[in-house]
C-alpha cells in the first residue's frame, strides 16, 4: 500500500471532511484537499496543476482554496483563488501554513489539516458569508492523486 493511502486513517479522513463542510456552511466558499505520494514538479506548479483539475477555478466568486501535500516529498501547499487572495492579509496564508506546520512535526497530520481548513473558512466566511441561494459548488471529499 502506497504512504498516501496510509497517511491517514478513514477515520482521520471523515473528520477532515466534516471540518470542510463546517468551514463551508457559513460561506460561499469552497476548500479542498488532495494529497499524493509524490511530484515530480515543484510543488506550487503541481498545487496549481491540481487546482486547474478539480476545477477550482470556476467558482462564481472565484473563492476557492486547495490544500495540496506530496506525502513522499513531506511539502504542502496551500492555494488561494484570486477572489480570496485580493482580500486576506499579505501573510494570511504564510500564518496558516505554520499553523498546520506546528502540528505537521508532531505528526499530527489531521489535526494540521483541520486547523488548516478551519482558519481558511474563517477568512471565506468574513470575506464571503453564505447568502440565500448559495450552493456547494464541489465536492468535500478529499482528493487523492
Amino acid at each position: 500500500m502506497s504512504k498516501v493511502e496510509d497517511f491517514l486513517t478513514q477515520e482521520e479522513e471523515q473528520e477532515i471532511v466534516e471540518a470542510i463542510r463546517i468551514a463551508e456552511k457559513k460561506t460561499s466558499g469552497e476548500i479542498r484537499v488532495h494529497i499524493e505520494r509524490t511530484t515530480s514538479l515543484d510543488a506550487y506548479d503541481r498545487a496549481m496543476e491540481v487546482f486547474h483539475d478539480l476545477k477550482m477555478d470556476e467558482t462564481q466568486l472565484q473563492n476557492g482554496v486547495l490544500i495540496y501535500l506530496a506525502v513522499d516529498d513531506h511539502n504542502f501547499v496551500i492555494c488561494g483563488d484570486k477572489g480570496i487572495n485580493d482580500v486576506v492579509e499579505a501573510d494570511f496564508w504564510n500564518c496558516t501554513r505554520d499553523v498546520m506546520v506546528a502540528q505537521f512535526k508532531q505528526n499530527q497530520f489531521k489535526q494540521g489539516l483541520v486547523d488548516g481548513i478551519l482558519r481558511a473558512g474563517e477568512q471565506l466566511k468574513k470575506y464571503f458569508p453564505w447568502k440565500d441561494g448559495d450552493s456547494n459548488e464541489l465536492s468535500n471529499e478529499i482528493s487523492k492523486g
